[in-house]
């Protein structure tokens, strides 16, 4: 049986305690609402005040209004007693699903949080660069029109969910995602890197890419390296000339691409890169 919190309330999956949610629940009929996932290591959560500052965000986006009290700390503290219900101590995946509260049809009657909190253990202990490289292409069927919106982990993503299942039937690993005007934003489930002469690029936020949190860390870990740094719109074009790419997201951490249709990668900064985070990891974890 695998418990959750929801509102900070413990609940069983098993029905046991009476449904998880109401049928009424927004993010269930309208994806009224945002996600966030947040990686464990050592039973602490890592990075946790940049998550905190995206869900700010994100909620504010969504003119959602998170209650009083609603901190860093009540979120770390809840995180913690879900570990302990769920009896796991060492690495795990946390999903927070925050969605608006209350009656209505598209016009919400009101604009409170509801927030369901989840726990699965996960087997590495740390962050660790993949053997084998991801293999990918273009998602062709469906473009992200980018808005005031896209930066966020939104509930509504279907346009990630047919990426995913396309790559599944083109037998690649994951597929890369275009905006409408044609520029390659991120993948189905990580931001988008590129290392080309030893200078790293990455999709804009303005273009429609997640503000991943990994994101965030690679770039700033990339520049104590001395590497410069470009935020740009990158093309497919770019994708053949590049050296190194790299898919990143708060779980898995750095995530090598072997190869897109005929071109392929290496991956020696890559190693540098995932070696630095797991020093920054560690930093947090032992602080």
């Amino acid at each position: 049986m695998q418990n959750l919190l929801y509102n900070g309330e413990f609940r069983s999956f098993d029905g046991a305690n009476g449904p998880v949610i109401s049928l009424d629940n927004r993010g269930f009929l309208y994806a009224d609402g945002i996600f966030e996932t947040i990686r464990v290591m050592n039973g602490l959560p890592l990075f946790l005040d940049s998550h905190f500052e995206r869900i700010r965000e994100g909620l504010k986006a969504h003119r959602i209004h998170p209650p009083l009290g609603f901190t860093p700390n009540q979120i770390k503290r809840d995180i913690l007693r879900l570990l302990e219900k769920e009896e796991i101590t060492g690495s795990a995946r946390i999903r927070m699903t925050l969605s608006r509260r209350g009656a209505g049809y598209y016009s919400p009657a009101e604009s409170g949080l509801d927030v369901v909190m989840t726990a699965e253990p996960i087997a590495v202990a740390d962050y660790s660069l993949n053997e084998k490289g991801l293999s990918l292409d273009i998602y062709p069927e469906m473009k992200c029109t980018p808005n005031h919106l896209t930066r966020f982990k939104n509930l509504a993503a279907n346009i990630y969910i047919q990426s995913g299942l396309w790559a599944q039937e083109q037998n690649l690993d994951t597929a890369l995602i275009q905006n409408d005007r044609m520029g390659l934003i991120e993948s189905t489930s990580s931001n988008l890197f590129l290392v080309s002469n030893g200078v790293l690029y990455t999709p804009g936020l303005d273009g429609g890419a997640t503000a991943g949190i990994m994101r965030a860390e690679i770039i700033n870990i990339a520049l104590e390296f001395g590497m410069k740094v470009y935020e740009c719109n990158l093309t497919p074009q770019n994708m053949l000339i590049a050296d190194e790419v790299f898919l990143t997201n708060a779980i898995q951490g750095l995530q090598w691409v072997g190869s897109y249709r005929t071109k392929r990668y290496f991956n020696a900064s890559i190693q540098e890169l995932v070696r630095a985070l797991n020093v920054r990891a560690a930093a947090q974890v032992q602080s």
